[in-house]
Parts: C-alpha cells; structure tokens; sequence
C-alpha cells in the first residue's frame, strides 16, 4: 500500500474548536443545574410536605372517628341486659348503624384528603388543571346518568341510617315487603318476613317506611257479647281481668298503661261490641292482646255472660228456629207441565199459510 493511501486513511486531528464547544456545553448545563436546583428542591420538599400532611390529618381523622364508634358500642354494652337497655337499646342495632356511618364517613375524609392532596401536587409541577376538572366533571355526570339507581340507593341508605328510621330488630312496614330487619346496608336493606322469607329491598326503592318498633304499640281487643246483656256487669268483669294481668310478670313490664274500656263499638241486632286497648311496649301488641283476649273469656265465664257464638240455643234452654218456618208453599204456576200453568199459558196464533 502507498504512503499517500495511509495518510489518507488515517483520522484527522479534531480542531481545537470542538473542545472549546464541550466545555461551553458543560457549563452551560452546570450553570442550568444550578439555576434550576433551589426550584427543584422546592418543589420536592412541597410535594413531601403535601403528602405528609395528607397522611398524617388522613390517619388522625380515622383513627378519632374510629375510637368515637368504639366508644359508642361500649356505652351500649354497658346497658345491655338492663331494663332500660332492654327498652331503649339494641345492641347489634347500634353496632350495624355506628359501624355504617363510620365507614361512610372515614371514606368521604379518605376521599377529600387524598383527593385534595392529588390536585395539590399536579398544581406544585405547574399543570394546568382546567382541563382535569373539566373531563372529571363531564365523567361524573355520566356516571351519574349511568348509575343513577345506584347512587340513590346509597343517598336513601345514608339518610336512612343518619336518622336511624329504622335499626335491626324493628318491625317495619316498607311499602314492597314487610317483616323484620336482620341487617341494614347502604344500598339493601334485609328483611325477614312472617312466614321465614328474607326480602332484599333495595334502600332507592322504598318511598315510605311504617316502624313498628318505635316509640309504642297499642293493643285493641273487640269483645262481643249479646245484646240483652247489662253492660255494667260486662265493664266490672273486664276490668278485673286487666287489673289482674297489669300485676303479673311480664305482662306489668309490656303494659305502659292501663287497660281502658272506651265503650261500645258497634251494636246489632244479634250483637254488641265492646272496645277494650291498652299501650304496650313497641312490638309487644300481638302478644298483649292474646293475653287479654284469654282472660276476658275467662271472666266473663265466670261472671255468666255469654259471648256471641259461645254457647249453642239447645244449652241455653230454648228450641232452634226451625230454618223453613219462614218460607211460603210451592206455587202451582212453578211447574210448567201443571194444569194451572198449562191453563195460564196464553194460545198461540195459528200458522198462516199461503
């Protein structure tokens, strides 16, 4: 190979221009670096700063409502298996109903803390969030659209449960089904009905709600006894049966009231009623009521008046009625091959023939 094809081939020497223009580039970035360096360091520590605090209110909220809920079942528990708890508190209720309304509110603090953490760190690297909002805005109203039946099930179980319409053990009346609560949620309610059945109603659906549960009950007993008794003796004979059963166990702690007369109801021919109620404890009527029932026949047995439909007319003394006493004889003119009928029957025209 010739000398002249080696030069050739050989790598020329940089020009000493290319390294002024590294060093200039180095600089420039070093001098870039630190220019930029406090902004980035704000930055971060703002960031680390926001996410601390959003950590830390996140946890001490929870954790404050938290110790709030288990502060309410202790005070719950504590009267439980006491008259008044009895009366007044369900436990599993208050559990169900502090333990719901503390999951909806840790997540709405979750949601709002975390939430306003987020858009406060996009803000710290200069993003506009117009535009963020916006598309959230414009995907909750489709959701919204789309979930509609969803989202009013949970608004109607959240109310429901802030004014505690109804807990588990109440008797409600919820317009579609009916019977007793085993477990209230934030979209289904349960329910158990009189025959064993377990209704699931969806907290959206239900337009009224009649608790049975709340407050107290009455109990109403219709006592029916002939017309021709005296009713002075019919008042004694009930009243007494009530003051006795308002001294006994456990009918003393069901009954919040006396028993009171109020006088007759209907009056028949063949009948009188006489209204008989009294104020019982909520969900206690049906039993009060059989029980009253039991000891007014008792006493109005012992007392010799008779109740309607109690004794038949042969053990009262007198003959039955004879049931045809009051129906007149067949007509002759019923049957149509009599000579009566026959003779009443009008004669038709002859046939005219052309």
């Amino acid at each position: 190979m010739s000398l002249s094809a080696l030069l050739a081939a050989a790598p020329s020497p940089e020009p000493a221009g290319s390294l002024d223009e590294a060093a200039e580039r180095a600089g420039n970035a070093a001098g870039w670096v630190e220019q930029n360096w406090s902004t980035w360091l704000n930055t971060g520590l703002r960031i680390v700063l926001i996410a601390a605090i959003a950590l830390v209110l996140r946890y001490v909220i929870r954790r404050g409502l938290t110790n709030l809920i288990d502060r309410m079942n202790r005070s719950a528990q504590a009267v439980e298996g006491t008259a008044l708890g009895g009366l007044l508190v369900n436990a599993e209720r208050r559990r169900q109903r502090s333990e719901a309304i503390g999951s909806v509110l840790r997540s709405v603090t979750s949601f709002l803390i975390l939430g306003t953490a987020a858009l406060m760190i996009l803000g710290a690297f200069q993003i506009n969030l117009a535009p963020l909002l916006a598309s959230a805005g414009v995907a909750g109203v489709a959701l919204g659209f789309g979930a509609r039946n969803l989202v009013t099930d949970f608004l109607s179980g959240v109310f429901m449960i802030l004014e505690d319409q109804y807990g588990v053990g109440d008797q409600i009346d919820a317009g579609v089904a009916s019977g007793e609560v085993i477990e209230v949620g934030l979209r289904v309610t349960k329910l158990r009905g009189d025959n064993g059945e377990i209704w699931y109603v969806r907290n959206g659906e239900v337009k009224r709600i009649g608790n049975l549960s709340q407050g107290w009950s009455t109990a109403g007993v219709d006592v029916t006894v002939r017309p021709t008794e005296d009713l002075e003796p019919v008042r004694k004979a009930i009243t007494e049966a009530a003051e006795t059963m308002t001294k006994e166990e456990p009918w003393s702690e069901r009954l919040w009231g006396p028993v009171e007369v109020l006088g007759l109801d209907a009056v028949l021919l063949d009948s009188m009623t006489v209204r008989v109620t009294a104020k019982t404890m909520p969900g206690k009527s049906l039993g009060v009521e059989r029980e009253l029932r039991w000891r007014i026949k008792q006493a109005l047995d012992s007392a010799g008046i008779r109740m309607v439909g109690a004794l038949s007319p042969e053990v009262d003394g007198t003959a039955a009625p004879d049931p045809t006493a009051g129906m007149a004889a067949p007509s002759a003119y019923a049957s149509t091959t009599s000579p009566q009928s026959m003779a009443a029957t009008p004669i038709p025209p002859p046939a005219m023939t052309k």
